[in-house]
C-alpha cells in the first residue's frame, strides 16, 4: 500500500513501509511507552531474526490520500493509559502528515499489555 498526493511539481508516491518507519519512529519517543508488540504471527516471527525491524507493531492502511494507523503497544505501568494513548494518537498523526502531507484520518491505539 502506498500513498500518494500531489503539488505543483507533480506526484508524489510514499510507500506504506516508509509510513510505518516514521509512526514507529515517534510513537518510541513518547512517553510511556515502553514498546510496540508485533502486529501478527508473520511479523513476529520477523522480529525474531531481524533486530532492526523498523515497521514492528504498526499497520497502516492507504485510501484516497488519506492513511489509518494501528499502533499495537505495551505501556508502562501506573501511567493514564488514556492521556498516554492520546499522546501518541496526537504525536504520530502530526508527524506522519508533516512527513508525507497527507492526511491522517485515524490512529487506533491497541494496547497489548502494560509494564512495570
Amino acid at each position: 500500500m502506498q500513498g500518494k498526493t500531489q503539488n505543483a511539481e507533480g506526484k508524489i508516491f510514499v510507500s506504506g513501509k516508509a509510513i510505518a518507519k516514521v509512526a514507529n519512529y515517534y510513537s518510541l519517543d513518547c512517553y510511556g511507552v515502553v514498546s510496540l508488540y508485533p502486529k501478527d504471527v508473520c511479523q513476529s516471527i520477523k522480529s525474531l531474526f531481524c533486530k532492526n525491524d523498523n515497521t514492528k507493531g504498526i499497520k497502516v492502511k492507504t485510501d484516497n490520500n488519506r492513511i489509518t494507523i494501528d499502533v499495537f503497544v505495551i505501556f508502562k505501568f501506573g501511567l493514564s493509559i488514556s492521556a498516554v494513548a492520546k499522546n501518541l494518537k496526537d504525536t504520530i498523526k502530526y508527524n506522519v502528515e508533516d512527513f508525507t502531507g497527507m492526511i491522517v484520518d485515524c490512529v487506533n491505539v491497541h494496547v497489548k499489555g502494560i509494564r512495570v
